[in-house]
């Protein structure tokens, strides 16, 4: 509160000296007295301000700010128009639905992901007090409601264009009928809806002809026959998401028809197999992105990227000749040959991006044609390349200076040398993922040269320590993102240098940065905009630390602080008053008790957290915890407290939407040394 009342009185400064005559107002003295009804002549100047005016004042406060409720609280006509300006809403709470949708009736998006529990009657009074204005609404996250509820959205709602279902599990094929009504729906997302079958597929495909946008990954119940309808009745499909379905080669010539399809993906599908990519020679002229990673059944025989120089593959080569908009091929963990790549390098030439993350067959030779043919290559994963050396990078460098995306994690075959040669030649680089790779201080110097970078990933790199650190917060100063993950040479000066020179930081990983104290987290409670913070393993961190986080960065939304040892309920008490965006939290091993607990259970968006091998907590605190918390949706806690509360309690908490997974996992404090858990995890990969 104590910050919402000074942006109020910036704000009524900042408009008094715009609208006002006098150039140095004298501010008034406070008064005792008391107040007195307001006659014409002293109405607040704020009130003469028109409404267009207020609305551009609107549009340049930061959404995700606490500027606009400043705003709202100047005066009543900021109050008034900042209701009627508000097109977005995120509620905290299922219990602030009503008062939301009363105070704010224009709203045209409703993100309810912080609300688990959302049943047929709070849709059913959205539809009613939304009605046309509403386009958007996002219930991935949300639980209990069923086709009454979609229906009465559907059918009253008529402008609404985009509904996101993702993860209703409980959703049948009457759901489905119920969104059918909906008929100007554009963009539908239905990812794990497990139990719609075609039946309710072919209610939208027929309800819901303007579709753009149709995600049905991990729909089990989805085959042939249902995406054949969708794509014999939706016409204007741009995406187009089948991954991890069902469906065979049956339905492809018909998907290919679509007249729009831009983007494709096929990922984990079982059923596609290299017959299948025979379809691709109907020639989708649209197609823009194509994803067939992970499909198992997909071999060097008839894989898109063409692995031999048999008759058969040519056939599938002039098909991807006929995709002369094809931009984007992801091929991650599919078995890719050199004579593969070389068919992708003559064939694909419009490729701005490329995806062969954990292709073992990926060589020298077959990445250098193809990264020496598309100098336009934007985006490259070459992840867990484990047999490409220098020649593809220096490849790579010299001849896609445009890169905007490198990630090759783990290409231990990579010399520190070669990374010189992305600083100089690769300086629009925005994302560079670097983890478990030689790199050292000298590469970071190099590195520093892409002052571009908003995403550092360099996480199990065992040469770099705050040396390289400080070229990095010197030169990057749009890095949001930096992974430091058991980089074990890290300190609080390397930190501190990032905290100085990245304002815009919003994520950090330093978990297993032993070196790591409360020093770090002091410096980086400057970054304000820091939104997640991995201290997993930081042994020195305490409850000060923690503190100066809660206090400094108030967009805060993840933390991990498992085994940070000395962080107790004295870290939990700011956490609770200053972080209302925290959402995820991982308290295991650290010193927190009932009380600590307790507390933080009040923070109000609160909707997942890991509590294993808390000693301070008894049954009787977690239940009061689990209680006071109506905002969780997950809580991950040790298996001995199953038999010591009560069944129907548990029954209620799962009933409000909390899923209760049980861990039995021992209680550990040693770890290994970064060099020997290193070698286990890649003796884990080679066998």
């Amino acid at each position: 509160m104590e910050e919402i009342g000074d942006r109020v009185t910036r704000i009524q400064t900042l408009t008094l000296d715009l609208f006002s005559n006098n150039p140095s107002p004298t501010p008034c003295p406070r008064s005792r007295s008391k107040k007195r009804p307001r006659s014409a002549e002293e109405t607040s100047p704020f009130e003469c301000l028109s409404e267009e005016i207020l609305f551009l004042i609107l549009d340049r406060l930061d959404e995700s700010s606490l500027d606009k409720k400043a705003f709202s609280l100047v005066s009543r006509s900021f109050h008034a128009a900042e209701s009627r300006h508000r097109r977005v809403l995120r509620p905290r709470r299922s219990n602030l639905l009503p008062s939301a949708l009363s105070r704010y009736p224009s709203v045209s998006h409703l993100d309810l992901s912080l609300c688990p529990r959302v049943g047929d009657a709070a849709l059913s009074a959205i539809a009613g007090a939304l009605r046309s204005s509403l386009r958007s609404i996002d219930l991935s996250r949300s639980r209990l409601f069923s086709q009454i509820g979609l229906e009465s959205l559907a059918v009253t709602c008529a402008g609404l264009v985009e509904i996101d279902l993702s993860n209703g599990t409980d959703l049948s094929d009457a759901a489905a009928a119920a969104i059918a009504k909906a008929r100007n729906l554009e963009r539908l997302w239905l990812a794990r809806c497990k139990m719609m079958t075609d039946m309710g597929l072919g209610c939208i495909a027929v309800g819901c002809p303007k579709l753009r946008l149709l995600c049905l990954k991990w729909c089990l119940g989805v085959t042939d026959l249902g995406v054949g309808l969708v794509a014999v009745k939706c016409k204007k499909l741009r995406s187009l998401d089948l991954s991890y379905t069902m469906i065979t080669k049956k339905c492809l010539p018909a998907v290919m028809q679509l007249p729009c399809l831009e983007d494709l993906a096929l990922a984990g599908c079982l059923g596609i197999n290299d017959q299948a990519l025979l379809s691709l020679k109907q020639g989708c002229m649209s197609l823009g992105v194509l994803d067939v990673s992970n499909c198992q059944h997909v071999t060097h025989l008839g894989l898109s990227s063409i692995l031999s120089r048999a008759p058969f593959t040519q056939s599938v080569a002039s098909s991807l000749q006929k995709l002369s908009k094809l931009q984007s091929i992801r091929l991650d963990g599919c078995p890719v040959t050199s004579a593969g790549l070389k068919a992708i390098a003559n064939s694909c030439t419009s490729l701005k991006e490329l995806s062969l993350s954990k292709c073992s067959g990926v060589t020298d030779e077959g990445l250098s044609s193809v990264v020496v043919k598309h100098k336009t290559l934007m985006k490259l994963d070459i992840t867990c390349c484990r047999n490409i050396t220098d020649v593809s990078v220096a490849n790579i460098t010299s001849s896609c200076s445009a890169l905007t995306s490198l990630r090759m994690e783990s290409c231990g075959l990579v010399s520190n040398e070669a990374f010189h040669l992305i600083g100089q030649h690769c300086q629009l680089l925005e994302e560079l993922d670097l983890t478990d790779n030689d790199v050292d201080d000298e590469g970071l110097k190099a590195i520093s040269r892409c002052s571009k970078l908003s995403s550092l990933k360099i996480g199990i790199c065992l040469n770099i320590s705050d040396e390289g650190l400080v070229h990095v917060g010197k030169s990057c100063p749009e890095l949001q993102e930096l992974d430091l993950y058991r980089s074990f040479g890290v300190t609080d000066k390397g930190v501190s240098a990032i905290a100085s020179g990245c304002c815009n930081l919003q994520i950090i990983n330093l978990a297993y940065c032993m070196e790591i104290t409360d020093e770090s987290l002091i410096s980086l409670s400057t970054c304000y905009k820091l939104n997640t913070l991995e201290i997993r393993g930081c042994s020195r961190v305490t409850s000060t630390g923690l503190s100066a986080i809660a206090l400094g960065c108030r967009q805060i939304t993840k933390l991990d602080l498992k085994k940070c040892y000395d962080v107790n309920d004295a870290g939990m008490l700011p956490l609770a008053r200053y972080s209302q965006r925290l959402r995820q939290i991982n308290l295991s091993y650290c010193s927190v008790t009932d009380v600590g607990l307790l507390v933080l259970a009040s923070t109000s968006c609160l909707q997942s957290i890991t509590i294993l091998h808390l000693t301070g907590v008894t049954a009787n605190g977690l239940v009061a915890a689990l209680l006071s918390c109506g905002s969780l949706t997950k809580v991950k806690l040790h298996s001995s407290f199953k038999s010591l509360i009560s069944q129907p309690l548990l029954k209620h908490i799962e009933a409000r939407g909390c899923l209760l997974q049980w861990v039995d996992k021992p209680f550990q404090i040693e770890m290994e040394p970064n060099d020997v858990w290193k070698q286990q995890s890649q003796d884990v990969l080679v066998h």
